[in-house]
């Protein structure tokens, strides 16, 4: 069976819904995708737009457009073309959103509103993979800071944080108010900035 035979047949399998066949298109193409919707979204956006869910939104729409026959890819290359543009008309379609004028990014700021935004170090991240030193210095900041931390809410709030959560997601998540997870997330704040003055 030949390259294209069995690119053909995949596409079979794929059409017909057998998961098998979504795993391993899924699985081919997911990193260098995500690293392209990454490579598309400023830093801002980066802060509202999370890399990986505009790959799996990429991939429903493909799949979804292929299983009811309005997609012909015959090659590799060719899925790859199609996966690729799909990506960055999502990432278009997000900046687009966040920039509506009701929810420009590039209106916010930092800094001004802390109770609202994440805890800083969450920021350190966003724009670029941490050199060894730095992210081994991250790394004995967070482990320093959660032993510090005694209370289990805290803790929680603490670790949704680095997640990247909102003051919002992490209400839904804990079933706290709003309110009260700005002020704990503003005292772990603080207890960060105490902590680097003391070094």
């Amino acid at each position: 069976m030949s390259v294209n035979d069995s690119f053909a047949a995949l596409m079979g399998r794929l059409r017909s819904g057998e998961d098998g066949a979504a795993r391993e298109v899924f699985v081919r193409f997911a990193s260098r995708l995500a690293g392209l919707a990454r490579s598309h979204l400023d830093a801002k956006l980066a802060v509202k737009v999370d890399p990986e869910d505009v790959v799996q939104s990429a991939y429903k729409s493909f799949f979804l457009r292929q299983r009811d026959g309005h997609l012909d890819v015959g090659t590799w290359d060719g899925l790859w073309g199609v996966l690729t543009m799909i990506t960055l008309r999502k990432c278009a379609d997000r900046a687009a959103y966040y920039r509506a004028e009701k929810r420009n990014v590039s209106r916010e700021t930092t800094g001004g509103g802390a109770e609202d935004s994440a805890p800083a170090f969450v920021d350190l991240a966003l724009d670029r993979e941490p050199l060894p030193d730095e992210a081994a210095a991250l790394a004995e900041t967070v482990d320093a800071l959660f032993r510090a931390i005694e209370d289990p809410d805290e803790r929680a709030i603490l670790e949704l944080s680095l997640q990247g959560h909102t003051a919002t997601e992490i209400s839904e998540q804990l079933g706290r108010a709003e309110r009260s997870v700005r002020r704990l997330r503003e005292r772990v704040r603080k207890r960060l900035e105490r902590m680097q003055s003391e070094v």
